[in-house]
């Protein structure tokens, strides 16, 4: 079986990385649950030292996640920033960065309240246009950070353009590809050096797990993020990674799902009466929808809308008066959550930088579970009403 293939993303996600336990036979990867491994003699042992290091059920799912993404390589992280931090660990002070002015709240605040303090520095440009990213580079530029379709606004990055402009300067393009997930988009195939996974999100898929991923071509890159990897320790547990595993076994199902319910949410949100905006990329007149049906295979279940004439309390009552979807922080699990990003997972990013990226007060940012469409509607239409 370890030779064979597979050439289907339902097969990879159920197959890849996954061999019957050599001692039982058993068809779930095993949970490793120990911190040590006993060595025949000093040095001498079976390729596992200390669990911080290696773990079979970790890479396990590692071997998974690369070949969703049709990499070589993956690493696994405790956390979505603990991937982020072990990317930005590749630079040096002097150096700088290109990314977005539509960016998770996390990100801004450990660009500019963590690495910026080791003298990096941030250039958070409107990334719609490869021109405008070209402006930014200069001697001391390294990496292009971006996040495509982007949180919450759905901006969609041309990735291929932005790969054309790191192989011309000699730079990283690392892509966060959490919105999209591995069976919408492929960002290495795009000309992105380094992919990024919240896998807390559409991967695990169950609200029930916290942990980010990184996955790379590049023996290089490999090779170093991998002693960040075991150096600093920011490593996911074996318990995380089997349900990992066991999640991503459905994701293509619950993409398909997911994808499906978005379009009819985005569609009935689009002629209500009190919604002045629809954030969606599957609409032909999203910008740059174009790239986006080039660069995936469909739109998600991301949406993000702007409540016409609501102020902030207005704004809270909707947010809280949902029966189906949840108020509740994080995405892509199965359950349909709503969030309000200037209180919740943008309040780091000062209102004046949120405002002008579009992050106003009375957006509010779904995501779209795969619960029966039906029952969401009719949720939408009494929180609303």
């Amino acid at each position: 079986m370890s030779n064979f293939k597979y050439h289907g993303f339902g097969t990879k996600a159920i197959h890849a990385g996954a061999e019957p336990d050599p001692s039982t036979g058993a068809i779930m990867t095993p949970i490793f649950q120990t911190s040590t491994y006993v060595q025949e003699s000093p040095g001498q042992h079976k390729g596992y030292a200390y669990a911080r290091g290696k773990n079979p059920t970790r890479e396990a799912l590692q071997k998974n996640i690369a070949a969703l993404e049709n990499a070589t390589y993956c690493l696994c992280f405790s956390s979505g920033m603990g991937a982020m931090d072990a990317v930005l660990k590749l630079l040096r002070p002097g150096d700088e960065v290109i990314t977005g002015d539509d960016l998770y709240g996390g990100s801004y605040r450990m660009f500019t309240k963590v690495f910026a303090n080791y003298g990096i520095k941030f250039h958070f440009v409107n990334m719609t246009h490869a021109a405008t990213i070209e402006q930014y580079v200069n001697a001391n530029t390294k990496l292009i950070w971006a996040e495509t379709p982007t949180n919450p606004t759905m901006q969609i990055i041309d990735i291929e353009a932005c790969g054309a402009i790191a192989q011309k300067h000699g730079l990283i393009l690392a892509v966060d590809n959490t919105f999209a997930s591995p069976y919408l988009q492929n960002p290495l195939a795009l000309g992105a050096h380094i992919v990024m996974h919240s896998v807390t999100k559409y991967l695990g898929g169950h609200s029930d797990v916290v942990m980010g991923a990184l996955v790379m071509n590049d023996a290089k890159l490999f090779e170093q993020l991998a002693f960040i990897h075991n150096s600093c320790g920011a490593t996911p547990g074996p318990m995380d990674s089997f349900l990992v595993m066991r999640g991503i076994k459905t994701l293509h199902l619950r993409m398909e799902r997911h994808c499906f319910n978005g379009r009819k949410i985005a569609e009935f949100l689009k002629t209500h009466p009190k919604i002045e905006k629809v954030y969606w990329p599957g609409f032909t007149d999203h910008p740059n929808h174009a790239i986006a049906k080039k660069q995936m295979r469909d739109f998600g279940g991301m949406i993000s809308i702007v409540l016409k004439d609501a102020d902030l309390p207005e704004t809270f009552r909707i947010a809280s008066s949902f029966n189906v979807f949840s108020l509740a922080e994080s995405l892509g699990g199965v359950e349909s959550l709503i969030n309000h990003p200037a209180t919740m997972t943008h309040a780091s990013i000062p209102k004046e930088e949120r405002e002008k990226a579009g992050v106003v007060d009375n957006l509010l940012r779904l995501s779209v579970g795969v619960e029966d469409v039906e029952d969401l509607i009719a949720d939408l239409k009494a929180a609303l009403a």
